[in-house]
């Protein structure tokens, strides 16, 4: 599922959630999880398109505390509309 961020960080933010459950990215292990990537990023593009993003886009997850993660749930955030800043 997809949706868009209530605090956005870009013109564009919308939030990429598989509806299995995997705590995060770090925890993919199996043939069937990293098929779940490639959907993951399927729909990504899917969304890039119809959200006009041809001059670029950022996807973003993060793996654990340290990194930011705040939900125990894998989520990409597709970020666009704008020129980013570099991390």
């Amino acid at each position: 599922m997809a949706f868009r961020d209530i605090k956005p960080e870009a013109r564009v933010h919308v939030l990429i959630v598989p509806r299995r459950h995997v705590d995060r990215v770090s925890s993919l292990v199996s043939d069937d999880d990293f098929a779940l990537i490639g959907d993951i990023h399927r729909a990504a593009l899917k969304i890039a398109t119809n959200e006009g993003l041809s001059s670029g886009f950022r996807l973003v997850t993060n793996s654990g505390p340290d990194a930011g993660q705040a939900v125990d749930h894998l989520h990409y955030h597709l970020l666009g509309g704008q020129k980013l800043p570099i991390r």
